[in-house]
């Protein structure tokens, strides 16, 4: 039986980190397959190198037991309410979170709305929680913290992101001339990003490795990474040698398009560093709790390398096979994307995640990066944007918790009576 348990975990993981690959990954290179920076294919070739790279050089090496502190894991020892059985219970709870929130996400990525999987991995660990242990054994404070996300992160990244496009329009897409604008300009967007992209690095990857990195050290190894990115872009950007009278934006959009790519690659590798826990982390503790014969229920799990390879391959695939479903969603559905405008929205959603992890506010990527694309829409009239379709997606997110909880309920009934 305790093998058994273990096999339907690990293909319940791999199936959580193949819908992580077709929504999450796939909405986070949406704008740059919209604004036609690079094509479908590149796309995942991009994401498959940066994301796997991310997830299996950086990912957390351990893993709380019950994610995000959801429950209380002593609850299922073998001292607890459920004795001897406690373990096996929270082994087949995890399980079934992986399952629900897979199964939401997979619903979902075929109606092409990008969600949170954090919020479907917290929601479907509630509706095991709630069933296994009563509503007491859940720490609702988590929920509240949620439910504000809705509104704090889009609002923060359509917000900075209207502004970034603002801008941009104002210094070089209306300058008298645009090219020499662009070409004096850009460095300097270049030295932003690589500065931003830097701390962002160090606060959400580094700090799987290193504990509290020293601010001097955070500051001025991002500063210096950033500077010599500017210095290489002031050598690489250059004016053509005869523009006057040629039209001046495909050029700038040309320019802005390689920004995105950079951005985007960057993005995938945080992404895969971090939102792996997603997938393997339920797995994690099912592994933790199968070796010790499902007599106990260890504090803190390691990840092995294979755990996190196995994350790693499932979200490529994932984006690989069904990812085109989001990204025509958040690329093409919302508002006409361009690479100004879609440099503008991914700059804006990692300074935002940057911040928010700063200020420890509780924010959603994703969401981030939707109300992002948002905000560039903004910039030219209500008009430009698809209000059914933002209408859709902020209806998914609402139905996120309680839908992943639902289904998570079922799953834990099924995989108790199967087991137990």
């Amino acid at each position: 039986m305790e093998h058994l348990i273990l096999i339907v975990a690990m293909v319940a993981a791999l199936y959580m980190a193949w819908n992580i690959g077709a929504n999450d990954v796939a909405n986070a290179m949406g704008t740059s397959v919209g604004s036609g920076a690079v094509t479908l294919r590149q796309a995942v070739v991009i994401a498959a190198v940066f994301e796997f790279s991310g997830a299996f050089i950086f990912g957390s090496h351990v893993t709380e037991t019950v994610r995000k502190g959801m429950l209380d894991p002593l609850a299922f020892s073998p001292s607890g309410p459920f004795g001897a059985q406690g373990p096996v219970l929270l082994a087949l709870g995890m399980t079934a979170a992986l399952l629900a929130a897979a199964i939401w996400l997979q619903l979902s990525t075929k109606l092409g709305l990008p969600v949170s999987t954090t919020h479907s991995i917290v929601g479907a660990v509630i509706g095991f929680g709630v069933l296994a242990v009563g509503i007491h054994g859940v720490r609702w404070g988590r929920i509240t913290e949620i439910v504000a996300s809705w509104f704090i992160s889009p609002l923060m990244g359509g917000v900075l992101a209207f502004a970034i496009f603002l801008g941009i329009r104002a210094f070089i897409l209306r300058n008298p001339d645009p090219i020499a604008a662009t070409a004096r300009i850009a460095p300097y967007l270049v030295m932003a990003v690589a500065t931003i992209l830097a701390l962002t690095f160090t606060q959400k990857v580094l700090h799987n490795l290193m504990r509290d990195p020293h601010p001097t050290f955070v500051a001025l190894s991002a500063l210096s990474f950033g500077g010599v990115a500017g210095l290489i872009a002031r050598a690489v950007i250059k004016i053509p040698e005869s523009h006057a009278g040629a039209d001046p934006y495909p050029y700038v959009e040309r320019v802005f398009g390689g920004l995105q790519i950079v951005t985007a690659a960057f993005v995938a590798f945080a992404h895969g560093a971090n939102d792996v826990a997603n997938a393997v982390g339920p797995l994690a503790a099912v592994v933790g709790i199968a070796k010790t014969g499902f007599t106990d229920v260890p504090n803190g799990v390691p990840l092995a390398r294979w755990i996190l390879a196995v994350g790693g391959v499932g979200i490529v695939i994932g984006l690989a096979m069904w990812g085109y479903r989001v990204i025509a969603t958040v690329g093409r559905h919302i508002t006409e994307i361009t690479p100004s405008r879609g440099f503008s929205a991914e700059f804006a959603t990692a300074c935002t995640v940057l911040l928010a992890s700063r200020l420890g506010l509780p924010v959603s990527t994703t969401h981030i990066l939707v109300g992002a694309v948002v905000g560039v829409g903004v910039a030219h009239g209500l008009g430009a944007l698809n209000l059914r379709t933002i209408a859709r997606i902020a209806g998914s997110w609402v139905a996120t918790l309680p839908a992943a909880a639902a289904i998570s309920a079922g799953a834990f009934l099924v995989l108790r009576a199967l087991f137990v």
